[in-house]
C-alpha cells in the first residue's frame, strides 16, 4: 500500500481548473428549452434506489457526475455502477467527479454488487470507475473480479463496463479481462484531440484510441463502444473526424452529448448543440458505418444502454 501511496503522491496530474479570469471572459449561457428538466413528483423510487446503494456502501456515477437523466433511470430502476470508490486520481475540468487521494481498494465490493444487482433483479448493468493512477493495473483486476461476481451469481446478465485509460497498460489489461470478459465494452474519448490538454490533463487521445483497438482486435465478438461530449469548443470538421477514427479502430456504438457545466469551478459551455445538429451527427455517424448511434442533448454513456446493445447483439 506505501508504494501505491508513493506512486501516487508522484504522479497525480495536477487539476487544469479554469481561472476566474477565463471563466468571466465567457458569457454565462442561459440553458435553453430544451435543456429544462423536469423532476418527478413521485420519488419514491428515487429514494429507494438511493437507500439501496448506501446500504450496501456502493456508488453511482449517476449521483457522482450530477447525471441529468439520474431522476428518470432510477425511476425506472435502472444505476451505473461506479467501482474502486468515488475519489478520483484525475481532475478533468469538465467533470464532477471527486478527486484526491483514493481510499483502498474495498475487496467485498464484487460481492456486494453481485448482490446488489441481483436484488435489483435486473438483466442489464453498467459499471464503470473512478481513474485509479495509483494502482498498477489502474484498477483491471477489480473490474474482472467485479464481473465473475454478478456472472457466478445472475447468470444470463449482460455487462457493459465503462472504463479508464488504465494508464496505457493495454496489454496487461486486455489479460486480466481475458478471463472475465464483459458483452460490451466502453472507453469515452469524450472530445476531438485539440482539446486533450486542455480538458483531459493526463490522458492521451491516441492511447485511447489504442486502448478500444487492440480490445477490438483481441476479442474481436464483443462489441466496443465510445462517447463524444459536445459544447465545449471543438468544430463540427473535428467531431467526424473523431468519429472516423473510432470506426476505424473497430467502435460499432457510439453515444454523443450535451456537455453540462457542474458547478462555476468547472469548465464552461461555450455553446449549447440544438437538437436538430445532434440528429445531423447521428445520420452521420450511421453513414461512416456504427451499428447504432445515441446522439441528443441529454446522452450520456450508459443512457439506454440496454437498448443500444440490444441493437448491436441483433447485428
Amino acid at each position: 500500500m506505501k508504494k501505491n501511496q508513493d506512486f501516487f503522491l508522484r504522479k497525480i496530474t495536477p487539476h487544469v481548473i479554469p481561472t476566474k479570469r477565463i471563466l468571466h471572459s465567457i458569457n454565462k449561457l442561459e440553458k435553453p428549452d430544451w435543456l429544462k428538466v423536469k423532476i418527478p413528483t413521485d420519488t419514491f423510487r428515487i429514494r429507494d434506489m438511493k437507500c439501496i446503494l448506501r446500504k450496501n456502501n456502493l456508488h453511482s456515477v449517476c449521483e457522482e457526475a450530477k447525471c441529468p437523466n439520474l431522476f428518470e433511470c432510477f425511476n425506472n430502476g435502472t444505476v451505473t455502477f461506479m467501482i474502486l470508490g468515488s475519489k478520483c486520481t484525475r481532475n478533468c475540468p469538465f467533470c464532477a467527479v471527486s478527486h484526491g487521494r483514493p481510499d483502498s481498494v474495498n475487496i467485498h465490493e464484487p460481492e456486494k454488487l453481485s448482490n446488489t444487482v441481483y436484488d435489483l433483479n435486473i438483466n442489464y448493468v453498467v459499471i464503470t470507475s473512478v481513474v485509479r493512477d495509483d494502482l498498477y493495473d489502474g484498477g483491471a483486476k477489480h473490474f474482472a473480479n467485479c464481473i465473475k461476481a454478478i456472472r457466478d451469481k445472475t447468470k444470463t446478465i449482460k455487462i457493459e463496463i465503462l472504463v479508464p485509460d488504465f494508464r496505457g497498460r493495454i496489454k496487461l489489461v486486455l489479460s486480466i479481462f481475458a478471463s472475465s470478459l464483459p458483452d460490451v465494452f466502453n472507453h469515452n474519448i469524450e472530445s476531438v484531440p485539440r482539446l486533450y490538454k486542455q480538458i483531459r490533463p493526463g490522458a492521451n487521445y491516441k492511447k485511447s484510441l489504442f486502448l478500444l483497438e487492440s480490445f477490438k482486435n483481441k476479442f474481436f465478438h464483443i462489441p466496443t463502444k465510445s462517447g463524444l461530449m459536445l459544447g465545449i469548443g471543438e468544430t463540427d470538421l473535428e467531431i467526424i473526424e473523431v468519429m472516423k477514427n473510432l470506426y476505424s479502430s473497430g467502435v460499432t456504438l457510439l453515444t454523443i452529448g450535451q456537455y453540462l457545466q457542474p458547478s462555476i469551478h468547472h469548465l464552461p459551455v461555450q455553446r449549447y448543440i440544438p437538437p436538430l445538429e445532434f440528429q445531423h451527427l447521428k445520420e452521420e455517424a450511421l453513414s461512416i458505418g456504427f451499428v447504432n448511434a445515441f446522439c441528443g442533448p441529454f446522452v450520456r454513456s450508459s443512457y439506454h444502454a440496454s437498448v443500444q446493445s440490444c441493437i448491436s447483439f441483433k447485428k
